[in-house]
């Protein structure tokens, strides 16, 4: 492995390892070629007998495959981290003041920060939600904030999610599997546990209860059922929290509440986690042929008898238009200046940055608005003339519908693929939760390219995950 590669190495600093990785180095440089690869296989056979999967897309229909595990973590020192949760916790904060501001007075837009074209006519927008009080004013409640790091200080936020973000179940998976592998690397190391994500989830739907839950507030996941590409980690973290897993058919609506069906008759249920899009949670205000959700649920919820996390609407935050403004919600709304960067971004709507993107695509990535999963994009340096002339036809179709922003520089962290030891591009989604208190668990879920020179991290895509660890300096 190049000792001075092209990219920032989070494991070397010119020759030498840097003091995070050294503990954790030492000791598969002690394991051996052979017992390394027994390990790996192990852990592999762990994988599949848990049956984490994903579906990947695009190979003659979907594919469910095996997510590949990266025996090396990424190791995070804890200085580095403190500054990544607080600017995590900052975003999320201003995320949410930002949805309660569009669905009532719309004060950011009336200011002028915002345009109105691209909240109140942004497809995630919804009507059906406005004047709606959630519990705390909180619509977005676990936050997938998507880091990406191109220096030993420099972080930039690729983007948010705020819906229904995915991979905390592999984030868990991730450490349970190491912790087999390595148990005396965990009693040596003063690495930061992620074991409590479940129960400060459950804590969190717990504090956002309505305020006509009575007693303990029962909470569920609600989810599209077995096809559905993430339903590993809907049925995982209902285990976890210890409570129930359920589809649309499993509730039903019964004057001002929500009830469950259960052996032992109707349950009330206070609190929906949601897993499912907005357009099928309820087909008497979004889609009417969704055989998904809950009819009248949306009625429900508008009269505080039940609480939906994250919050229908929540995604007009996430738009990848929107992103662009995160910057100004954190000065408008929480007086602050942003701890996190954003990639600098062309909004291919605007008739300047349209020519900008057009004169530049071989050099750009240009991503859907709405796209998500690695879908819907291109990265101009790993693509053809021929990719880039089409590419450029749908931009030119709808020019609103993408953004640009240029390749950057993803830092690389040490990875275990057939040759050995190699760099691989890498990403980081910590999850926030957002109740009475923001939560961060230290660390998060670590994406990594598997392909060699590949910017494009995403499960859905082939991308391969390792556990994220957070040590003392």
């Amino acid at each position: 492995m190049s000792t001075k590669p092209v990219f920032f190495n989070e494991m070397y600093d010119g020759d030498a390892i840097r003091p995070a990785y050294a503990k954790v180095t030492k000791w598969f440089d002690d394991l051996g070629a052979e017992t390394l690869a027994l390990k790996k296989a192990e852990a592999e056979a762990l994988f599949r007998r848990i049956g984490i999967t994903f579906a990947v897309y695009g190979e003659g229909g979907s594919t469910e495959r095996l997510i590949p595990f990266d025996l090396m973590p990424r190791v995070f020192t804890r200085s580095e981290w403190d500054r990544l949760e607080r600017g995590v916790k900052q975003r999320s904060r201003a995320l949410n003041a930002f949805l309660w501001d569009v669905y009532h007075r719309g004060e950011i837009v009336r200011s002028g920060r915002i345009p109105a074209e691209l909240v109140y006519r942004n497809e995630a927008y919804e009507p059906a939600v406005v004047g709606i009080n959630p519990a705390l004013n909180i619509y977005s409640h676990i936050v997938g904030t998507d880091l990406v790091r191109t220096g030993p200080d420099e972080f930039y936020v690729l983007e948010d999610n705020c819906r229904t973000p995915s991979g905390v179940s592999y984030m868990l998976e991730n450490r349970e599997i190491m912790m087999r592998m390595c148990p005396e690397l965990f009693r040596s190391a003063r690495i930061a546990p992620v074991d409590s994500y479940p129960d400060l989830l459950r804590r969190t739907l717990h504090e956002v209860a309505p305020a006509k839950c009575e007693g303990e507030p029962t909470a569920v996941i609600l989810t599209p059922g077995a096809f559905n590409s993430a339903y590993y980690e809907h049925s995982f973290l209902a285990d976890q929290m210890g409570i129930d897993l359920v589809e649309g058919r499993d509730l039903f609506v019964d004057g001002d509440f929500v009830h469950m069906r259960t052996t032992r008759g109707p349950q009330r249920v206070d609190v929906i986690y949601r897993r499912i899009d907005d357009a099928f949670l309820d087909p008497l205000c979004f889609r009417p042929d969704s055989m998904l959700g809950v009819p009248g649920l949306m009625n429900v919820y508008r009269s505080g008898g039940v609480q939906i996390c994250s919050a229908p609407g929540a995604g007009v935050a996430d738009d990848k238009a929107i992103y662009t403004y995160v910057p100004d919600m954190v000065r408008f709304y929480l007086g602050e200046e942003p701890i996190l960067k954003n990639v600098p971004t062309w909004r291919c709507g605007e008739a300047d940055s349209f020519k900008y993107v057009m004169d530049h695509l071989p050099e750009l990535v240009v991503k859907e608005v709405h796209g998500s999963g690695g879908y819907g994009m291109l990265v101009g340096p790993a693509s053809t003339k021929a990719q880039i002339a089409e590419f450029a036809e749908l931009i030119k179709k709808n020019p609103s519908n993408y953004i640009a922003q240029p390749t950057l520089a993803l830092s690389t962290s040490p990875t275990f693929v057939d040759s050995g030891l190699a760099p691989r591009h890498v990403d980081l989604r910590p999850f926030c939760l957002v109740g009475k208190e923001v939560r961060l668990t230290p660390g998060g879920l670590t994406r990594v390219a598997m392909k060699e020179g590949s910017l494009v991290v995403n499960s859905s895509q082939g991308g391969g995950v390792k556990d994220t660890w957070i040590v003392a300096d």
